[in-house]
């Protein structure tokens, strides 16, 4: 389907309106499991404590599983790990059996624990043409057109046989487990949230199909099902010109 863009006054305006849409999602759903994958970064941070301290009682927790769309490898109290801040603001904040939170063991061997999350992505989330299909990934994008841990100089993670792989940070060279983009394309619904004066010229690129574009790996999240681009006005700055 085309991309739904949504376009919100600020980072807390976009958070409020997909934490709506996530609860609406989850209540509509004819699956016995709700699968989630998350992101890690600023915008996510403010959506988990706005969801922990306005959806606490609201959306029927024990049927949805949290897995994530990638991870630093640090361990699970490092102030870096994904997982930290969303068990902090989010996951103790509610009542989910610990069975539904799938963390990437970012303390252990990358290569080992890559193959292992794949393994148990395939085993609980269902297939669609042979990929597991999330009910829903969340996106982030960062100023370099990344999102989850598929950055410009390893589009080559795009096209992976493998669910999951191990991706190297260019500026630090930090170790990172991402979902490949086969399974990133095969979600029943993916959104995007992106907020910032810094994410603006990427977005640019993106709606207009330019050639620099094509060359983010953004720009290639094409996902059989739904798509939607939640973003605020300093993101969105650059598409109204």
């Amino acid at each position: 389907m085309e991309p739904e863009l949504k376009i919100y006054n600020d980072a807390a305006s976009v958070t409020e309106a997909f934490a709506k849409n996530l609860a609406r999602w989850i209540k509509e759903s004819k699956s016995p499991f709700f699968h989630i994958a998350l992101s890690g970064g600023s915008t996510p941070k403010l959506l988990f404590k706005h969801l922990a301290d306005n959806y606490k009682d609201a959306i029927e927790w024990s049927k949805v599983h949290f897995w994530w769309g990638d991870e630093r490898m640090v361990p699970a109290d490092d102030d870096e790990s994904n997982y930290k801040m969303t068990n902090e603001l989010l996951l103790s904040q509610i009542n989910i059996p610990e069975g539904n939170i799938h963390r990437i063991r970012g303390e252990e061997d990358p290569p080992t624990e890559s193959v292992r999350y794949g393994d148990e992505i395939e085993s609980l989330v269902p297939e669609k043409e042979t990929w597991p299909a999330f009910n829903l990934i969340i996106l982030g994008m960062g100023d370099d057109g990344h999102t989850a841990s598929i950055f410009p100089n390893q589009m080559e993670l795009l096209h992976s046989l493998d669910v999951c792989e191990v991706a190297t940070h260019p500026s630090s060279g930090q170790k990172r487990i991402t979902l490949t983009g086969k399974v990133l394309n095969s979600a029943e619904k993916t959104a995007f949230l992106v907020t910032g004066e810094n994410k603006a010229d990427r977005l640019q690129e993106i709606f207009s199909d330019s050639d620099k574009g094509r060359l983010l790996p953004a720009y290639h999240i094409h996902p059989a099902g739904e798509l939607y681009w939640f973003v605020d006005q300093s993101a969105a700055g650059e598409l109204e010109k």
